[in-house]
């Protein structure tokens, strides 16, 4: 199947244990909803390879994901906190996902000044992470994940310093660049109506599994599990 699918995907920790089955179409973007502390962060982590699974199958595009270290494989994650290097500018922390040794050719740079538009931030190239607003530094963290330009992109909840305009605007701007890319997007958020409009699939993630996986509305509408409607605060009675 051309896509992500995680089928068995078994991740063991002392005090947590999760097993994953998704399957996500190639250019689709999927949703993660569900509970804090239920394992979305966990399966996001094993898809990047920053979880070694007990057991199970993981691939995109047909390729065997778990036999790839985490550099090697076809992602780019953006984790809740944007991971900014306080010494370097704006930039130049984009450019490190490009080049660690920011030794950057014509073409990369220009991908780093496009990036930096797309999310709002041109003119602030030189401005160090301590120059910045919590919501700014987000958009940084997002410009370096879109300069890299990877076919699988992974966002851990990475808007929730952004007011609620401006986090519509950053799911909206993946939503196109996906589009325009191709790429294949799984975004966990904790506000499920973001996701109308943009995700193609709703995947309900709680107690260490993809307890079910739904189109957005049909999600939203918190009557096809009793788990899911509890999340949502819905009275099923």
């Amino acid at each position: 199947m051309s896509g992500l699918v995680a089928r068995g995907l078994t991740i063991v920790h002392p005090d947590f244990s999760a097993t994953y089955d998704l399957s996500v179409a190639r250019g689709a973007f999927c949703a993660l909803i569900g509970p804090s502390g239920g394992g979305k962060t966990t399966l996001l982590n094993a898809i990047a390879g920053f979880e070694t699974p007990a057991r199970g199958e993981l691939s995109f595009d047909g390729v065997d994901l778990t036999r790839l270290e985490p550099a090697q494989r076809p992602v780019t994650i953006l984790f809740q906190e944007h991971n900014l290097f306080g010494h370097l500018d704006v930039a130049r922390n984009v450019a490190i996902g490009l080049r660690p040794d920011l030794k950057l050719d014509e073409d990369q740079r220009a991908r780093v000044t496009q990036a930096l538009a797309r999310v709002g931030l041109s003119g602030k190239e030189r401005r160090r992470p301590d120059e910045l607003s919590g919501g700014e530094r987000q958009r940084v963290g997002l410009a370096r994940a879109l300069a890299r330009d990877r076919p699988l992109l992974l966002l851990d909840e990475p808007f929730g310093a952004l007011d609620p305009g401006l986090r519509r605007d950053m799911i909206a701007l993946v939503d196109a660049l996906r589009r325009e890319r191709g790429a294949t997007v799984l975004l966990s958020l904790h506000t499920p109506q973001d996701m109308l409009g943009h995700a193609d699939l709703a995947a309900f993630v709680a107690e260490g599994r993809v307890i079910l996986t739904a189109a957005p509305q049909a999600a939203l509408a918190g009557d096809l599990d009793p788990r899911l409607a509890a999340y949502l605060g819905r009275d099923r009675r």
